[in-house]
C-alpha cells in the first residue's frame, strides 16, 4: 500500500502537493493532502485517481479517505 503511494507521490509533487499515508482502518487508507493539494479545486480527483492506483495495485476494493486540514 505504502510503496503504491510512494510510486504517486512524485507527480503530486510536481504540481506543488502531495499525498501522505497515514494507516488503514479496515477498508478504508486515510491519507494527509498537503502543499497545494489542500486548497486545489481538482482535489477530489486526485483522491479518486489515488485510489484507482490503489485498487488497480492492490485488487481489494478500497476507499482513500483525506484528513481533514489541521488534523
Amino acid at each position: 500500500m505504502v510503496i503504491a503511494i510512494e510510486e504517486i507521490r512524485p507527480t503530486l509533487k510536481r504540481d506543488g502537493g502531495d499525498c501522505e499515508f497515514i494507516c488503514i482502518e479496515d477498508n478504508k487508507v486515510i491519507v494527509r493532502m498537503t502543499g497545494s493539494c489542500i486548497q486545489c479545486q481538482l482535489s477530489t480527483l486526485t483522491v479518486h485517481g489515488i485510489q484507482k492506483t490503489l485498487i488497480d495495485r492492490i485488487g481489494v476494493p478500497l476507499r482513500v479517505i483525506p484528513m481533514p486540514p489541521g488534523h
